[in-house]
């Protein structure tokens, strides 16, 4: 991590921690869950390296950025004014946007609200999700049952406890090397599958020092701000309401492996492939589906990741 730097700033009434390197066009990355600014490590170094500046913020609720205690702060509407206040402290007017997970949500709000202050968008697992007519919770539940983990997610404090009962760094080891495909569910009984005496492998793209570092920072955070993410879904449906049927109009390049489970939760991939995706995001470049990859592509293939990044924005 040599040459990264790391510093505070303050944006829309909180905190922020930025890890930052390299001269040029600026590239933002936004992590999803259960990750940090670190998922990006990878692309920091090598991106910095041909010529871009590089900021990879913890986002709110994570790492070493504040972590406000109410539900109602972790709305769309807050996360992309993080954002927006971020890139303004950059002394900038675009930025190339690169996220993952529920980054890559964030990133779409961004993309939805504010697409002058994106030149181009490389999404990684997650495409856009039209507004439905339903609140996205019950209709989870209607779909997925009680133990879709965004439904097992939704009560304060719950599957807080669970992580605890099982430690957290057995369940960031469950998570980051499940191969499931979708819905991801979490069974009442044992939530994340781990057994006493049965060690968990760790990828061998996710070293022991990557865990410990992950770890030691959702320790001492805690995983409520994260979780509250999923806990504002509703919330988001609400503020959202004027913008029904509004295409996003930023280029986009979408890269997922066929074995992350959001493409293989039922309907993501159909939407994807059937033009569904390409009607509401009528300036998507290219759609890259990679073979045998799970959900945590710019960890698993990073090296591949770099070239599409790179690949992509040198139109721009």
């Amino acid at each position: 991590m040599e040459g990264i730097q790391h510093r505070m700033v303050n944006v829309n009434g909180i905190t922020m921690h930025v890890a930052e390197k390299g001269q040029g066009p600026v590239i933002l990355f936004l992590h999803g869950f259960p990750e940090l600014w670190y998922t990006w490590r990878h692309q920091i170094l090598a991106l910095s390296s041909l010529g871009y500046r590089t900021i990879a913020p913890d986002l709110r609720g994570y790492g070493d950025t504040e972590a406000p205690p109410s539900i109602t702060s972790y709305s769309c509407m807050h996360i992309v004014g993080d954002l927006v206040a971020l890139v303004d402290s950059l002394g900038v007017d675009q930025v190339f946007l690169v996220a993952h997970d529920w980054g890559a949500i964030i990133g779409w709000y961004l993309c939805l609200f504010r697409p002058d202050r994106v030149k181009a968008f490389v999404c990684l697992s997650v495409p856009f999700m039209p507004r439905k007519p339903m609140k996205p919770v019950d209709s989870m539940r209607l779909f997925f049952g009680d133990d879709y983990y965004i439904c097992r997610f939704q009560e304060p404090g719950k599957i807080e406890a669970e992580i605890a009962h099982y430690g957290t760094s057995n369940v960031l080891k469950r998570i980051i090397s499940s191969r499931k495909p979708g819905p991801p569910c979490l069974p009442k009984d044992n939530a994340f599958g781990i057994e006493p005496d049965t060690p968990i492998a760790l990828p061998p793209w996710f070293s022991e020092q990557d865990l410990s570092y992950y770890t030691n920072k959702f320790n001492k955070k805690g995983f409520t701000g994260a979780l509250n993410y999923y806990r504002a879904l509703d919330l988001n449906w609400e503020l959202t309401a004027a913008w029904s049927g509004t295409q996003v109009k930023v280029a986009v390049k979408f890269i997922v492996g066929d074995l992350d489970s959001v493409y293989t939760t039922p309907g993501v991939k159909k939407y994807v492939e059937s033009g569904g995706f390409k009607e509401d995001v009528p300036l998507l470049d290219e759609v890259v589906v990679m073979e045998g990859v799970g959900h945590f592509i710019n960890q698993e293939k990073a090296d591949e990741i770099n070239s599409h990044i790179l690949d992509f924005f040198k139109k721009f």
